[in-house]
């Protein structure tokens, strides 16, 4: 069977990496606050010169070393970001340009927290179904960008950075590695719950991040749950088949509260939350690459990615390195 195998990883960060107590000079909070209500201890903040766009390349460079691989072996690029460089072009043609590709498809994906996962499943469908043999899967935010650094319900919970991913098409056996099995859904209806208030169409500005996070906190643990299941049986495993889950990090208490419906333990779940904060579409890459490159995942090991966002969207997928 064809499966999309990954051969490479990498990430990127800021250079500026702002403590809870270093926020807390400027905001009304705590690092006391911050670490009881969401498990973050420090973020990384975009500075001068670096946007998703210049991120998102330093994290697609970085995977296609790790596959001893170069731009001239790639022939597609999915970047999920709701932070892009520009209204258009998309920043995944400004990321193909900047490694030196041209002609291939690149596009960008906007499902938020989520859009990794979204990104994954495209690119996946495209190369079960022969549209591509290699490709880039990134995600990259600066949510920084979009912060309302007089709230401090939002602004202490997000931070910037990039996860890349290089996937190839393999024939492979059952039991072998790449993609397995995902499961995508979303629902507008509550919108209001998690969104930005502003865009183009409507106010002509960026706009602020704005949350319910009480209400937010609630779906997300139904909804990764359930969706978790769906690809669980799909591929037809048990939770306790799982080496790892690579969630998205919102929230230490998420992580919690999802690894105890699925009867895991916390030591299988990757978490970065501490370190990065809230990185939105780069959250699961990102704790993906770090878990991959300090020895947690390994070859062979059935890993679950699993992300919620604004929309709601929401999706899983489970893979075998």
């Amino acid at each position: 069977m064809i499966r999309s195998v990954i051969r490479g990883t990498g990430s990127a960060l800021p250079k500026d990496c702002v403590s809870n107590d270093e926020l807390a000079a400027r905001v009304d909070t705590s690092d006391e606050w911050i670490r009881e209500r969401t498990g973050i201890t420090q973020r990384y903040i975009a500075g001068e010169g670096e946007t998703t766009g210049t991120l998102a390349t330093a994290a697609a460079r970085a995977a296609l070393d790790d596959a001893g691989l170069t731009i001239a072996d790639i022939d597609l690029i999915v970047l999920a970001t709701a932070t892009p460089d520009n209204t258009f072009p998309a920043t995944a043609t400004q990321v193909q340009s900047r490694l030196g590709g041209a002609g291939f498809p690149a596009f960008d994906v906007a499902a938020v927290c989520s859009g990794f996962l979204y990104a994954l499943t495209t690119a996946d469908a495209m190369l079960r179904t022969g549209m591509a043999k290699r490709a880039i899967v990134i995600g990259a935010e600066t949510f920084s960008r979009i912060l309302d650094w007089e709230d401090r319900t939002t602004c202490v919970l997000f931070g910037d950075g990039a996860g890349a991913m290089v996937i190839e098409a393999q024939d492979v056996t059952e039991d072998g590695p790449g993609i397995i099995a995902s499961r995508l859904h979303a629902e507008g209806e509550h919108c209001e719950m998690l969104y930005v208030d502003g865009g183009p169409s409507t106010t002509g500005t960026v706009g602020h991040v704005r949350m319910k996070g009480r209400e937010v906190f609630r779906h997300a643990v139904v909804n990764l749950a359930g969706v978790l299941g769906e690809v669980l049986a799909e591929a037809g495993c048990e939770a306790s088949d799982i080496d790892w889950v690579v969630p998205h990090q919102a929230n230490l208490r998420i992580l919690d509260a999802t690894a105890r419906k699925l009867g895991l333990p916390m030591e299988r779940v990757v978490v970065t939350v501490d370190q990065h904060a809230n990185t939105s579409a780069a959250s699961v890459p990102l704790a993906f690459d770090v878990a991959k490159k300090d020895g947690r995942i390994q070859p062979g090991d059935l890993v679950m990615l699993e992300a919620m966002g604004g929309g709601f969207t929401w999706g899983a997928s489970l893979l075998r390195v």
